[in-house]
């Protein structure tokens, strides 16, 4: 079992970085591929990033890859997205994610989200 606690949402100007965090409890967050995916108000959730175990492979959105960072940091339980040059259609709830098997997915574990709201 894996507890996800996301953090690091928030309000920003069109334009700016952010970086969302995500803590994963238990002693085993090296087993686990871990991701982001998204949802914006009135649509479907989306896939937003994913890293290997290791941290040596990782698979973003097509169209964000430019402006999207997925890190982890398997000593302290947690993996990051940094977001750049944030647009108003980045706004969404963005929930963490952890498999034991499915680096592509589909994952097992999920967050309860953080909101981003990106202000044109």
């Amino acid at each position: 079992q894996v507890q996800l606690v996301e953090s690091g949402g928030g309000f920003v100007q069109a334009g700016a970085s952010l970086q969302l965090s995500c803590t994963a409890s238990g002693r085993t967050f090296s087993s686990y591929a871990m991701g982001w995916f998204r949802q914006a108000p009135g649509k479907d959730r989306e896939f937003v990033a994913a890293i290997s175990r290791s941290g040596d492979s990782t698979h973003y959105l097509h169209s964000e890859k430019d402006r999207l960072t997925i890190s982890r940091d398997n000593a302290k339980n947690t993996v990051h997205l940094q977001m750049n040059d944030l647009k108003a259609e980045d706004t969404a709830v963005y929930y963490c994610v952890a498999d034991a098997l499915n680096f592509f997915g589909p994952y097992k574990y999920w967050g309860q989200g953080t909101q981003v709201t990106v202000s044109s």
